[in-house]
């Protein structure tokens, strides 16, 4: 028997996907009929933590924040049963995720962090990637349950916030991904360029594959041998903004990376490959 505490959009797909391979759960959530609905599929619903986790040897959870897991596993603990193991998907701060394990181990429970890169349709699949860390030989004996789940499953080291860390860093990636988009399509807007016209542009321009290569040259520092100086780059910025001056909505991101530039164009970086924005980030 295992339990899943917190089954929203993405609990929900673990828990059809569980349910799926024939697994027995046992599922609670705040607003219930979020639980009831797994009814359906054979989860046994309950009433409240403590009774969700009564004879289950693993506990999941995907809540919302450290405050909601504090609050649930408290509820949930007088239910533990001997030796069960808590897996907690939920995305949480790396001191709060680290004192979490410290606070449980000291109560002779094990703790495994488990965030993910994951959807709602990535969890009903089990795609997607799943990251852990903390001690090796307990992430040993999840792992062949944990792989069942997801279509990665990365271990990360000893250290038990270090998957929060990057599951942090990933996200932060993606809100700048979808903030470039959103200034990508209002320039496109200001231009007289149709959404999905502009759009069309990725079908043969996948600026994705040019990541790793920045990356390597960021890391090594090598700026002075530029395939693009940052004064042209500038250039091009200025070029993006005048021609998106009465923009609606007005641009939110390549405001800033222009004003970055000239920053370092003004500390004699004009001729540096224009990645040199990033040198003071190492």
């Amino acid at each position: 028997m295992i339990a899943f505490l917190g089954v929203g959009l993405l609990g929900s797909g673990f828990v059809r996907a569980g349910r799926g391979r024939g697994e027995d759960v046992q599922v609670w959530n705040r607003s219930a009929g979020k639980a009831a609905a797994l009814e359906s599929i054979g989860a046994i619903v309950c009433a409240d933590p403590a009774s969700a986790v009564r004879g289950a040897e693993r506990i999941h959870l995907t809540l919302s924040d450290d405050a909601a897991v504090d609050e649930v596993l408290e509820q949930a603990r007088p239910g533990f049963a001997p030796n069960v193991i808590i897996v907690d998907h939920t995305t949480t701060s790396p001191d709060g995720t680290r004192k979490r394990a410290e606070r449980w181990a000291e109560r002779g429970v094990a703790f495994q962090h488990a965030p993910v890169f994951m959807g709602p349709k990535n969890a009903l699949d089990a795609t997607g990637v799943m990251l852990a860390s903390g001690e090796r030989a307990r992430f040993e004996a999840l792992e062949p349950a944990l792989a069942k789940m997801t279509g990665k499953l990365l271990y990360l080291g000893p250290e038990p916030e270090h998957a929060a860390k990057l599951k942090l860093l990933g996200n932060a990636f993606l809100m700048f991904m979808t903030a470039g988009l959103r200034d990508f399509f209002a320039l496109g807007k200001a231009m007289g360029v149709p959404a999905k016209q502009a759009s069309e542009l990725f079908q043969y321009f996948n600026p994705g594959l040019t990541l790793p290569a920045r990356v390597d040259r960021i890391l090594a520092a090598d700026f002075a041998n530029p395939s693009w100086e940052l004064t042209m780059a500038r250039k091009d910025a200025r070029l993006m903004l005048e021609a998106a001056e009465q923009a609606q909505p007005p641009l939110a991101v390549l405001p800033v990376i222009a004003a970055l530039m000239d920053a370092f164009i003004e500390r004699g970086h004009g001729h540096d490959d224009w990645t040199v924005i990033a040198k003071d980030a190492l």
